[in-house]
């Protein structure tokens, strides 16, 4: 959307300017429904009224009952009476509840750069909002998400909280729902039309089972053995791909009296599932359990690559991965999904995934698997720190976010079994954590990593300055400063030029943003300049050269400023790279804006807005839209800069830092655009258009 400003004659294009297209269009993230949807038309009636009436219902159930589809359904089905959004978040790959804010906090479109408690920003952003909030598969996070939900209900009037968990959260004013199985009754009950559908999929032959009479009856009576349960409907569908009806019934009955187990105290639903899926896992080839067993190390979705890394081994060598896993995928036991950007991924539902960890157990593998697992996304993580800077760097981000679950469980075993991994890995993630909206949970992670190492050598180092980085994004000045010193300290004992020109660089911030551009220049301007040694396509020299740049429009020196942009956004782009380059941009749109040429300043910035678009960088879309508000204003047209104005607020409240926390030189820039829009237009007309843009979307 930003990359469409179109500034010529004082004329803009409306649909690009900032407001929501005028549509039926609500903000949100809900996820597609990856397979048809059947039955359940009272429970949906129901939860129309209750997500209109009520603030907090929770679903619950056993697993499999289909809770998550329900809650996927019914939300879809409220958008209207949600405009600021209906967000999913999905919670069972969480295992630690000290990240659950973080989780919801970038579920719903933050980016939260503040040092300020995190459930205290996430109630201040979401105090004037009306939305649908969807918490799901909370029961592992019970006593965590009744807290947060409390919180949040008492700060947010226009706020709805709809949960899926095995159990009740307790929390006062919840409606609870029970989900109970799908009716099994009669020739065209939901149960047997769920178990038609998946059978159908899985094999257009079993057409002819269903049509005949006799069959049906057949059909209905495994329904019914199987009490209705969806997931467990949808197993015994997958299995007409090579069995016949009447095969399935007999089978079906045979393995539920050798696996039901009437010594077990599970309820009996709960006793029915967890049957099926034995059936289930009975069934497969010893090969398919094996992979079904190690695929249980995956919290949340994985792609194949991964698979064959961490589950190859004994009896399954890489090159069966592949085919063995499309054999889970065709018994459903592992469901295929398509990702913007990052090609097919693989994930297990909870209840199943959970079966398999009890196997992995059995087999006593839990620790050889884990360890491949962390081991293999801290690789992943030394990759992404190598090419980061270079042509991939946008898949590079899209793949990272992908893995933000796998990434986390990596971390936390390695925090557990092999601290210098953890430390490595953590700080190869540097620019995961600075660029890509996860500042906070960064910090946490690298405080942890830190305190767990000695203090000494390349990585440490590398992990100390990337937290220097989060703290300077957050706002913790003195912290970056301090360990900008101890960077410097320690990257003249390593001798290390590179490690220099990046220690360099973060003292010069440290001091630039809360308004010492004298100093930040001197820090960082000779060594973006000489290199200082180091490689000029190194991070260290193009992040100097960045500071320097900035610290020149602050120092009014723009041609200055305007010749180290230009040597920088060329270095970018002979590297293939988008992030730095679009500051670049940035810093090319201010050194125009305070030469007066504005129209030029509007092209400088629409570049470096296109840009931060593709990497979901929200400081600087935020940045950006201050200095095209302020050139626009300067080219005459005040409603525009109102509105642009109003969207850059609603994209820094997102950020939870505006103007880097009160920077002088970004404040002055969106005071003079502000001055010259209400001059241009009157005090009401700028009210009215500033207030329309803060109402546009921001994800």
């Amino acid at each position: 959307m930003f990359g469409e400003y179109s500034v010529n004659n004082n004329q803009a294009d409306p649909a690009a300017d900032g407001h929501p297209p005028e549509s039926d269009a609500v903000p949100g993230n809900l996820p597609p429904e990856s397979a048809s949807f059947v039955g359940r038309e009272r429970e949906l009636g129901l939860l129309d009224g209750l997500l209109r009436e009520r603030r907090l219902i929770t679903l619950t159930g056993v697993g499999g009952v289909g809770k998550s589809r329900l809650a996927l359904r019914a939300a879809a089905r409220a958008r209207r009476e949600h405009p600021d959004g209906v967000w999913w978040v999905e919670l069972s790959p969480l295992r630690d509840p000290r990240l659950l804010t973080a989780t919801v906090t970038h579920a719903i479109g933050l980016a939260d750069h503040s040092a300020a408690p995190l459930d205290e920003e996430l109630c201040a952003w979401m105090a004037d909002k009306t939305l649908l909030l969807v918490l799901d598969t909370c029961e592992h996070l019970v006593a965590d998400c009744r807290h947060l939900v409390g919180e949040l209900l008492q700060s947010a009037p226009g706020l709805t909280v709809l949960v899926t968990s095995r159990e009740p959260l307790g929390s006062p004013g919840e409606r609870v729902v029970d989900v109970r199985p799908l009716p099994c009754e009669g020739p065209d009950s939901d149960a047997l039309a769920l178990f038609r559908a998946r059978a159908l999929t899985a094999t257009p032959r079993a057409a002819a089972a269903f049509a005949d009479p006799d069959r049906a009856r057949v059909a209905a009576d495994v329904c019914r053995r199987l009490d209705g349960i969806p997931l467990a409907l949808e197993l015994a569908g997958a299995r007409m791909r090579r069995w016949s009806l009447e095969q399935m019934a007999e089978r079906l009955g045979t393995r539920f009296e050798v696996l039901s187990d009437s010594r077990t105290e599970r309820p009996p639903r709960h006793r029915t599932m967890r049957t099926a899926i034995g059936w289930s896992h009975e069934l497969c080839e010893p090969v398919e359990r094996l992979l079904w067993a190690r695929l249980s190390v995956f919290s949340g979705d994985f792609d194949d690559a991964a698979a064959r890394a961490v589950c190859a081994g004994g009896p399954l060598p890489a090159a069966r991965v592949e085919r063995v896993l499309a054999g889970l995928v065709a018994k459903s036991v592992v469901r295929r999904t398509e990702e913007r950007g990052t090609g097919t991924r693989f994930r297990m539902l909870d209840t199943i995934r959970e079966y398999g960890h009890g196997w992995l157990a059995e087999l006593g593998e839990e620790q050889l698997v884990a360890d491949r697992h962390a081991h293999w996304y801290a690789a992943l993580a030394r990759a992404a720190d190598q090419g980061w800077l270079g042509p991939g760097q946008v898949d590079w981000y899209r793949r990272m976010t992908a893995e933000r679950a796998q990434l986390r469980t990596a971390l936390e075993h390695l925090l557990g079994t092999d601290p210098p991994a953890a430390l490595e890995m953590a700080g190869a993630l540097w620019f995961y954590w600075f660029a890509c909206g996860h500042v906070r949970e960064g910090r946490g992670f690298l405080e942890r990593a830190l305190r767990a190492a000695p203090p000494a050598g390349a990585a440490y180092n590398q992990a100390q300055w990337a937290l220097g980085l989060t703290a300077m994004l957050q706002g913790d000045m003195d912290v970056a400063r301090e360990i900008g010193a101890q960077c410097t300290s320690a990257a003249a004992r390593l001798a290390d030029p590179e490690r220099e020109l990046r220690a360099a660089y973060l003292s010069a911030v440290s001091v630039l943003m809360p308004g010492d551009p004298v100093r930040a220049l001197a820090l960082a301007g000779p060594r973006a300049r000489a290199a200082h040694g180091g490689r000029t396509s190194a991070p260290g020299w193009l992040l100097c050269k960045l500071a320097t740049g900035y610290a020149l429009c602050d120092l009014e020196r723009y041609e200055e400023a305007t010749a180290e942009a230009r040597s920088l956004r060329e270095a970018c782009a002979e590297l293939g790279e988008r992030w730095l380059r679009a500051y670049a941009d940035y810093i090319l749109a201010v050194a125009a804006l305070g030469l007066g040429d504005y129209g030029e300043a509007a092209r400088h910035v629409r570049a470096m807005l296109s840009g931060k678009r593709l990497l979901g960088d929200r400081f600087g879309i935020a940045l950006g839209l201050d200095v095209l508000a302020a050139a626009v204003a300067e080219l005459g047209d005040g409603e525009l800069a109102a509105r642009l104005l109003g969207t850059g607020h609603a994209w820094w409240r997102t950020v939870g830092r505006p103007q880097m926390g009160g920077s002088p030189s970004l404040t002055a820039l969106r005071d003079r655009g502000e001055r010259r829009a209400r001059a241009a237009i009157g005090d009401a007309a700028y009210e009215a258009a500033f207030l329309g843009g803060a109402a546009a979307p921001t994800g």
